[in-house]
């Protein structure tokens, strides 16, 4: 057994060199251990690690709200729900095929029962074949530039306008172009995640990162060109005033304007309306003191994307005459009567468009495109219309100010819109779910 060694005692004053001292360990918690960052379902939750210190270097992220969290955790449950929602209208479609071959059977069997035969009669009820559509020398531009001036919802809401203007034109026996111009950010984002790029496979649309102005260029040379489309019976060019009427003795009307000046100008312009030597655009929004009176062919009608509850009164009028386009409204004052100050969405402007380029006639175009709940009455038609006292809406004849309806259209709209981002059925309203 050795004999121990005795340890020096160091007095209580007397420090011990640094090198003697090992630094006490610090115990930390790593952060995957932390309570503060785990979720209820212990998964790692991003909305709380948002407004984390940023590495060195790099500026701090701002903390991220409450109200931001919840909008966050909607959208992360909304693209978890994804495949699920396309089975449900997968399960839907396929229920609907089968009820309408049971009900197919039982009528073949009836038939069969009455010594028909089931096939021919099947095919005698058939609708006839609609001809193929025609192409008319105009284009339908919307200006999508205004981004920055609506929020994500609103942005929501034109998307869905932009997918039924499409298809409404697409429906259509007389089809115009149709161009998107200033393509790109967060609307160009979501045709491209949430509606998985059904728009690259639509048919005589264009999609622009061009503003309006280089869009209607194109348009011209594309309209002047083979695949431009043919007059219809509404652009034929109108009769001049000096042709002779084929009955003898009697002089025909005057042509029409296409674009006239109103009596009084609803915005009052200091000087005159721009001419534009280029390519013919024109540009749709209320504030102008030019109504539209027809279409003209080889012509560009651009209609303002933008959904922001008019707080940008005026916006299109003062971008179209900045760059030098001439501006025009749709008669709607002089075929109808509104009851209230109602709005339109930007497909509503495209369909009352293509309706016109149907029939040639605004008082049909507004009839069909202009749901009935909206409060509009032709004049003519009622006989009270007449008296009543309202003012006019500039919102109602323009593609700029959608108001409160356009604004909820279309946030559901993946449910219940075909795989291929076209809306197929044609209900008489303006929503796209």
């Amino acid at each position: 057994m050795t004999d121990s060694v005795p340890i020096p005692e160091i007095p209580p004053t007397a420090t011990a060199p640094d090198s003697a001292i090992d630094p006490a360990p610090q115990i930390t918690q790593a952060p995957e251990d932390s309570p503060k960052r785990m979720g209820v379902d212990g998964e790692q939750n991003p909305t709380e690690n948002a407004g984390d210190a940023a590495p060195s270097g790099e500026p701090a992220q701002p903390p991220i709200s409450k109200s931001q969290q919840k909008k966050l955790k909607r959208q992360l449950m909304w693209e978890e729900r994804k495949d699920d929602r396309k089975r449900q209208r997968k399960e839907r479609r396929h229920h609907q095929q089968a009820k309408r071959r049971a009900v197919r059977a039982e009528r073949a069997a009836e038939l069969e029962a009455t010594g028909l035969d089931p096939k021919a009669a099947f095919h005698a009820a058939k609708p006839p074949r609609r001809p193929p559509p025609r192409q008319a020398p105009v284009t339908i531009i919307l200006d999508c530039d205004f981004e920055k001036y609506m929020s994500e919802k609103e942005l929501v809401s034109l998307s869905s306008q932009i997918v039924r203007s499409y298809s409404d034109n697409r429906a259509a026996s007389v089809q115009a172009h149709l161009a998107i111009s200033s393509w790109g950010g967060k609307l160009r984002e979501r045709f491209e995640t949430v509606l998985a790029n059904s728009h690259e496979n639509w048919k005589g649309t264009r999609f622009s990162e061009a503003d309006f102005v280089e869009t209607g260029r194109e348009s011209l040379e594309m309209m002047k060109g083979p695949k431009g489309g043919i007059l219809v019976d509404s652009l034929q060019p109108q009769v001049a005033p000096t042709e002779k009427s084929p009955v003898e003795g009697t002089v025909a009307p005057p042509a029409q304007a296409p674009i006239t000046k109103d009596a009084r100008d609803p915005t009052p312009v200091t000087e005159a309306e721009p001419g534009w030597q280029g390519p013919s655009i024109v540009y749709l929004t209320a504030d102008s003191p030019y109504t539209l009176e027809r279409l003209e062919p080889n012509t560009s009608y651009v209609i303002g994307g933008i959904i922001d509850r008019n707080r940008e009164k005026g916006l299109c009028y003062r971008r179209a005459r900045e760059r030098g386009v001439r501006t025009a409204k749709l008669p709607i004052g002089e075929y109808m009567v509104m009851a209230s100050r109602k709005v339109l969405t930007t497909n509503q402007v495209v369909e009352i468009m293509v309706k016109w380029l149907e029939h040639g006639d605004w008082k049909v175009a507004f009839q069909q495109a202009i749901p009935k709940r909206k409060g509009g009455v032709l004049k003519g038609d009622d006989p009270d219309a007449e008296d009543v006292d309202v003012d006019e809406p500039d919102d109602l004849e323009t593609g700029e100010g959608y108001g409160d309806e356009g604004e909820n259209e279309g946030e559901d709209q993946e449910d219940d819109t075909p795989d291929n981002g076209v809306i197929v059925g044609r209900e008489g309203d303006d929503t796209q779910s």
